[in-house]
């Protein structure tokens, strides 16, 4: 019957490493949430609002100023559009109705 009484300073162990388990789980568990709350990993304490950067030129998306106008789509005399429609007049075999 002895070996089922627990000691005083067996039972503060226990209750010790349950402390640290469930504190050590809690953390992992939390943890990523708080960090991703503020956005950083450190306790700053500063919520000042900073501007988004802006992507690299190749992987930004264009503005209405980045496009060239549209100025020649409709003029059948621009050679570039000569040449296209030449293009398009031999190609229309290709396609057969798709």
């Amino acid at each position: 019957m002895r070996e089922w009484l627990m000691t005083k300073s067996n039972a503060t162990r226990m209750i010790a490493a349950r402390l640290i388990t469930t504190t050590a789980i809690m953390v992992l568990i939390a943890g990523p949430a708080a960090i991703a709350q503020t956005g950083t990993g450190s306790s700053g304490g500063s919520n000042q609002v900073r501007p988004i950067p802006q992507a690299p030129i190749g992987h930004r998306q264009p503005k209405a100023s980045d496009v060239p106008p549209e100025k020649n789509l409709g003029n059948p005399n621009d050679p570039a559009n000569k040449e296209d429609a030449a293009l398009d007049r031999k190609i229309k075999s290709i396609c057969r109705g798709c």
